[in-house]
């Protein structure tokens, strides 16, 4: 019979033991502790970064140029010298030789009333005038023969060949005969007169251009009655020279303080864009005008036309110079407002300005002069030509806030 020999199992590879319970409990605890040490250190680091960060500086350059102060306001243009021709007389136009543009002389003819009732008031006053003269003609010679009859009578008296009732009643004529001729006299001065404004106001219903001039209104056609009776009629506007106009600009109250005359203006209008036109200050009026609570003065630009370019009427924007430093050290009006974060504000009655030096901004007490609402003139201080003068700051772009990490 074969060996029954029993089969020895292989024996097993040992198993390690088991940790304890303790330590398994521990493990985590540990890394919690290490995460927030290593969460802390980051963040102590993040923060410390962005507070080291350094602004970066807008700055501009100190440079030598011309600092000018002007004046901006709007205007119309117009002639120098406008002349509203009117009538004095009543009536209907009876013909019209004058119209828009018309080149007029003085004296000429430019439009015709109706002349016939005026005509006729003339002729009635010379005959009244004719008839005062004759009466004048007639109590001279009633004058002389009174005069006679009282030199007779007196003659006559002294003989007693007459009464002193006679006398004195040839006296009485003779001296009514005087007042007589006075009064004639006087009535012929006063139809005289009659007369002489009946022929002026004939005169009147020829419209007569003043002066020599351009028409550049008319407001009257042929057929239309006008009444003078309470106020002249505006029949035309005769511009004297169009060849030199002036610009009415309305400055307001704040402005016109620097305003002188003799200085320097230009101006636009919009029938010419793009086209500058120069002028002067002819002349700053003392009267203001208010128009909504808004109180501005009339500053008159005066102007050359010689291409008749510039029509009456036209809007201009104007620009006036009150006042021009050339060649002076300027800065930016800008760099004035400027302070550093933390920096203490300028002594009283001071200006400063910040320049960038080795990096870092440097305060520099500095005397104003002229400014322009761009640059501001500097009268005083350690500045050059050339030196930077801080304008703003602002953080380098992706410095300003840094990402927090990631785990």
């Amino acid at each position: 019979m074969p060996d029954q020999t029993a089969q020895v199992p292989p024996t097993a590879e040992p198993v390690p033991a088991a940790a304890p319970a303790r330590r398994r409990r521990l493990r985590p605890g540990m890394i919690g502790v290490a995460l927030l040490v290593l969460l802390g250190v980051t963040a102590g680091w993040w923060w410390e970064a962005g507070r080291k960060v350094l602004p970066h500086y807008l700055t501009a350059t100190v440079t030598r140029g011309d600092v000018t102060r002007v004046v901006t306001a709007t205007g119309t243009v117009n002639p120098v010298l406008t002349i509203i021709v009117g009538s004095y007389v009543s009536g209907v136009i009876r013909q019209i030789s004058c119209d828009y543009n018309t080149e007029v002389m003085q004296g000429q003819v430019c439009a015709t009333i109706d002349p016939r009732p005026y005509q006729a008031v003339v002729d009635q006053d010379k005959a009244n005038l004719n008839v005062a003269r004759a009466q004048l003609a007639k109590d001279q010679a009633a004058l002389v023969y009174a005069q006679l009859n009282d030199q007779r009578n007196r003659q006559l008296i002294l003989h007693n060949y007459v009464s002193k009732n006679v006398a004195d009643n040839s006296r009485s004529l003779y001296e009514q005969a005087q007042a007589q001729v006075a009064l004639d006299e006087a009535t012929i001065e006063q139809r005289q007169a009659l007369l002489s404004a009946a022929e002026i106001n004939l005169s009147y219903t020829s419209i007569v251009s003043p002066v020599n001039g351009t028409v550049v209104s008319r407001n009257v056609t042929i057929g239309q009655t006008v009444a003078a009776t309470f106020q002249t009629p505006t029949l035309f506007l005769i511009a004297t020279d169009l060849t030199k106009m002036q610009v009415d600009t309305n400055v307001s109250e704040s402005d016109v303080g620097g305003m002188k005359q003799g200085q320097k203006a230009s101006f636009t209008v919009d029938a010419f864009p793009g086209r500058v036109l120069r002028g002067t200050v002819e002349q700053v009026r003392q009267s203001p005008q208010t128009v909504q609570n808004v109180v501005t003065y009339d500053v008159v630009v005066a102007v050359a036309n010689a291409d008749l370019a510039l029509k009456p009427g036209m809007t201009a924007a104007v620009d006036i110079v009150t006042a021009q430093r050339p060649g002076v050290l300027r800065v930016p009006d800008q760099a004035l407002r400027y302070t550093p974060s933390g920096a203490p504000t300028a002594p009283a009655g001071t200006s400063r300005v910040w320049v960038l030096r080795g990096g870092k901004p440097v305060a520099v007490l500095i005397g104003r002069g002229l400014d322009d609402d761009t640059n501001t003139e500097i009268l005083t201080g350690d500045l050059q030509p050339g030196d930077r003068v801080i304008l703003g700051e602002q953080r380098a772009a992706g410095s300003a806030a840094l990402p927090l990490p990631r785990f």
